[in-house]
């Protein structure tokens, strides 16, 4: 009977830890690297901006892009990469539960960076204003789509093509839904 009693629990405990929780990161969050000049540091978080320190490992994002594979440690991981100067950085994360995608323009000056969250509603917004007001002020036509030339070259210019441009959106509309 003991024997039959601890096989039952010894087969409970085994039972309870093999469903343990998988670790998944929601939400995430671009910051510069205090370790380490020109880089930047990936900082996994809850929806309140709170570092999750349970999260471990390695995980796989894609930046700009490129597929990058990110080893967390209590939370935080680095990107390896130099930032030479002022550039967008789209920082995406898949797992179970679907995707994210973050955009940034990390603003480099006297040897910092300073990670700037770019909303999709602002992407949205700028274009679609540049239209509107061509069309309610014909005198302005010609202003917009210069404005809108100058909108273009610089998001080309710090590596903001138009493929990211559009998933940055996508992602935002996806977030509402």
């Amino acid at each position: 009977m003991k024997k039959l009693l601890l096989l039952l629990c010894v087969l409970t405990v085994s039972a309870t830890i093999s469903f343990a929780d998988t670790i998944a990161i929601e939400h995430f969050v671009i910051k510069e690297n205090p370790f380490a000049r020109s880089e930047v540091a990936v900082v996994a978080t809850d929806t309140a901006g709170i570092i999750q320190e349970n999260v471990n490992g390695v995980f796989t994002f894609t930046m700009n892009g490129f597929e990058e594979q990110l080893t967390f440690d209590k939370g935080t991981a680095f990107y390896r990469h130099k930032i030479d100067r002022s550039t967008f950085l789209y920082a995406r994360h898949q797992n179970d539960k679907g995707s994210s995608g973050i955009l940034y323009y990390i603003y480099k000056h006297d040897d910092k960076l300073s990670p700037i969250h770019i909303s999709w509603i602002l992407l949205l917004a700028i274009p679609c204003g540049l239209v509107l007001l061509a069309y309610m002020f014909r005198r302005f036509i010609i202003i917009a789509i210069i404005i809108f030339c100058i909108f273009l070259y610089f998001n080309y210019h710090n590596n903001l093509n138009l493929s990211t441009f559009f998933q940055s959106i996508i992602d935002g509309l996806k977030s509402i839904f």
